[in-house]
């Protein structure tokens, strides 16, 4: 069923139980003031009459008319408080019995008890409360006929936007080279929703870039080693000059496996870290942490001269220890690989941040790319050019903020923990 439709089913539905309950209360709110004014009709008539016994001693005369007529009779009973009710009396000039509000009293005459009744026919009220609510029904028909027809102009005239949407977001190939754009529908919850969906189709646009740029480098890199292993064997296996050049390719094979089994591992932690599976509600010790990963890498240091200043403060974080290892070694092995010899390397600990700073070999590192995956400085690096994306990952997934600037000669990486 169309959005239209049920609209219209639930909207004429409602339209109707609410004039029905309105019609009902009309017709007892006029009902009760069509009998109130019978009835003060009625009371003056009867004081009329009263007024004229006791200032002539005698009854009036009957003056009868269509509508109202009256009726004496003498009783020995009196009436105590009358009030006025419905019944059934005999009009002599329509000679026909009819319902009339009547108003029976006594009222003494020349020492005689009268009966008096005023009857006041309703057959004009009625006709009046029938003539109103055929009037009522009318209108509320002619309501409906209404509210149906603009209702189904209008409301096709404000989803055309919406329609217009839809015939986007179908047309739209998720190769293309832009992301789907919205325009403006100047309603301000259409314009909500391709709002909505602007942001998410850029996100999936970019997530669809970034997975295709993403095979297209992990085929080529992984495919590299493998070739070294590939012709280094073939060498190997026809190399019969001596037992050095065969250590030499061994240890070519080597190193070749070793990156395709890091790139492997990084692959695969970056696939965990995008699927949310892991839980930061480890104590972790960073400075402690940190202090251990420097004292691993002192040979390092020491053998690219490099100048290491440290000003750290404990620093006790909700995290996972596992990831909390692999971003400060990824972190400080980024570093100390593109430090040149005898070069500065600062990192500061706080409880709001962690600093790392070294001296830059070239010009500053490009802020659109620098976390890209398998993106390197040195295109001659032996990274695997994942490093600093999944310190990025890691960050994202603890909500921390991780960011690079360039200043008087020196990279700067801070993680901003808050």
């Amino acid at each position: 069923m169309k959005l239209l439709a049920k609209y219209n089913r639930v909207n004429i539905v409602t339209t109707i139980l609410i004039f029905i309950a309105g019609s009902i209360a009309f017709y007892f709110v006029l009902y009760y003031v069509l009998t109130d004014q019978l009835d003060r009709g009625l009371r003056v008539e009867q004081q009329e009459i009263v007024n004229y016994v006791n200032k002539n001693n005698a009854l009036p005369e009957i003056h009868s008319t269509k509508h109202q007529w009256m009726e004496f009779s003498q009783t020995n009973v009196a009436i105590k408080d009358p009030e006025p009710h419905y019944g059934q009396a005999y009009n002599i000039l329509e000679q026909e019995k009819e319902v009339v509000r009547q108003l029976t009293f006594t009222t003494p005459v020349n020492g005689l008890l009268y009966r008096i009744t005023v009857n006041q026919s309703v057959t004009e009220s009625e006709d009046l409360l029938e003539l109103i609510i055929m009037l009522t029904m009318g209108m509320i028909a002619l309501v409906l006929i209404s509210n149906y027809l603009v209702n189904r102009k209008v409301v096709n005239k404000l989803w055309e936007p919406f329609y217009a949407t839809i015939n986007n977001i179908r047309n739209h190939k998720l190769a293309a080279q832009e992301p789907l754009h919205l325009p403006s529908s100047h309603i301000e919850e259409i314009d909500l929703l391709n709002d909505s969906i602007n942001k998410m189709t850029s996100r999936i646009h970019r997530d669809y870039i970034n997975l295709r740029t993403f095979t297209e480098n992990a085929s080529h890199e992984m495919q590299t080693p493998l070739a070294v292993i590939r012709s280094k064997t073939e060498n190997l296996l026809q190399d019969t000059e001596g037992q050095e050049k065969t250590m030499k390719q061994l240890l070519a094979i080597e190193s070749a496996a070793m990156k395709l089994s890091r790139l492997h591992q990084s692959l695969l932690l970056l696939t965990k870290l995008e699927n949310r599976q892991f839980q930061l509600n480890e104590e972790v010790n960073l400075e402690m942490m940190l202090r251990e990963k420097l004292e691993e890498k002192e040979t390092l240091i020491a053998a690219r001269s490099l100048a290491l200043q440290t000003y750290t403060t404990e620093v006790i974080l909700s995290f996972h220890h596992h990831l909390a290892e692999i971003l400060l070694n990824n972190l400080i092995s980024n570093v100390i690989r593109y430090t040149p010899e005898y070069g500065n390397v600062t990192i500061s600990l706080d409880q709001q941040s962690l600093s790392v700073s070294n001296t830059a070999a070239g010009d500053p590192l490009d802020n659109e790319k620098i976390f890209q995956r398998f993106y390197k400085a040195e295109q001659s690096s032996e990274g695997t050019g994942l490093g600093l994306s999944i310190v990025k990952e890691i960050c994202a997934l603890a909500g921390f903020r991780f960011s690079y600037k360039y200043d008087q000669g020196e990279h700067h990486f801070l993680i901003n923990f808050s």
